[in-house]
């Protein structure tokens, strides 16, 4: 059985990501489509819009037929280790293909890119540490330097200012890094950019796109046409039976609590919180009434609106560099969902998996885990308050979806 696998967070699953699974599918002939996604903690440093067995349930249904979770450890972190994370399982997995979207839809540039910045590594650093110190941020130091080693030649070498070619690009990196002997193809991103909002001339639009359009108009009847019917269908029943979608927002009073009941100096020591960041985070929380607010006081031109979320993550969840730094790689595979022939490729595969498969949570005590397991706990406790203690160790009492 020819294996596929694609890292994802399906936040929520839209028409452009049932294109991909099904380009995917048809660009590697794939028996099997194995998504590893994000649980409740996501890359750019959000809440999920909904909790990971709605979107299990909504891959599911929609082409996918084993869904795996990406550990809370790499769902939450820089783009580099998010997809070491990524490839890293799906190597685990006996995986043949790795499959990622991009804007640039051929897989030539990403290899030439690689090739030369592995070649120019010793200056490509050097010239990020002088833009940085002009006081831009990373990426846009990262992304100034790699424009100046590009030759005049006849090569083609990837646009690494566009978001999906960023994290293809890692993905390529990691894969050599770890020497997977997985294999990478790219399929084009269509109509929708990363960032754009919803348009009324196509049935495509961007995860980021939906999610604003449903907290600007505080109603999902406005995307039906942007989603398979099945992912609509269950962001109608998740809205029946909770208070609110996933977001900082809706999480603020927590997570402002959380910044306020620490010192400076505590709040120094979560994942991502450096070079005394820790003061404005602090002043920030005390005189904002509202999460938007407080991004206002504390985004600037050395922080991206990203990296100041997944700090907030970070310390939201209790996650410490002495923890991260504690990881070194996934070392279970943990099953959220599958299709009959999902379960059918497990049973024919996985004494050639390099991982151990977790079904149930409970038979297992892995740190890695219980970072995941109390991510769980603390979104459902931000979601629907504190008289929501049914869905206290949800870890514990779900199994994997069967389709």
């Amino acid at each position: 059985m020819i294996a596929t696998g694609v890292i994802v967070e399906y936040n929520p699953f839209h028409n452009g990501h049932l294109h991909h699974i099904r380009q995917s599918r048809k660009e590697t002939n794939a028996d099997i489509v194995i998504a590893v996604m994000s649980g409740h903690f996501l890359q750019r440093g959000e809440p999920a819009f909904v909790d990971k067995w709605t979107r299990t349930q909504m891959a599911l249904a929609s082409g996918a037929d084993l869904v795996i979770e990406l550990p809370y450890v790499y769902a939450t972190a820089q783009a580099s280790d998010f997809a070491k994370g990524g490839i890293s399982l799906l190597e685990a997995l006996n995986c043949d293909f790795f499959s990622f979207g991009s804007e640039e839809g051929s897989i030539t540039p990403f290899l030439n890119s690689y090739s030369l910045l592995q070649e120019h590594n010793d200056t490509l650093q050097q010239l990020v540490r002088n833009s940085i110190q002009t006081g831009i941020s990373y990426p846009q130091a990262l992304n100034i330097a790699y424009k100046q080693l590009i030759p005049n030649n006849e090569q083609s070498f990837v646009d690494l200012s566009k978001p999906n070619n960023i994290l293809g690009f890692h993905y390529i990196e990691a894969a050599y890094k770890i020497q997977a002997n997985i294999k990478a193809v790219t399929i084009q991103r269509i109509k929708a950019g990363y960032h754009d909002a919803i348009g009324i001339d196509s049935s495509i639009a961007s995860a980021t796109g939906i999610r604003k359009a449903v907290f600007e108009e505080a109603s999902i009847e406005g995307i039906s046409s942007y989603m398979p019917q099945t992912s609509f269908k269950g962001l109608e029943e998740w809205q029946y039976t909770n208070a609110s979608f996933g977001s900082w927002e809706a999480f603020w009073p927590l997570l402002r609590f959380t910044i306020i009941r620490h010192t400076p100096q505590e709040l120094s020591t979560f994942a991502e919180v450096t070079e005394g960041i820790e003061y404005l985070l602090l002043s920030a929380a005390k005189n904002s009434e509202n999460f938007a607010n407080f991004m206002q006081q504390v985004k600037s031109k050395r922080y991206t609106w990203t990296r100041i979320q997944r700090m907030l993550t970070h310390i939201f969840t209790g996650f410490t560099w002495e923890r991260l730094k504690s990881f070194e790689q996934p070392s279970y595979i943990r099953l959220l969902g599958m299709t009959e022939n999902g379960q059918k490729y497990l049973s024919a595969n996985k004494k050639e998996f390099t991982l151990p498969i977790i079904s149930r949570v409970a038979s297992s005590d892995d740190a890695m885990l219980m970072q995941d397991i109390q991510a769980t706990d603390l979104y459902m406790l931000a979601l629907n308050g504190p008289v929501n203690t049914k869905r206290m160790g949800l870890d514990y009492k779900t199994p994997p979806i069967r389709m």
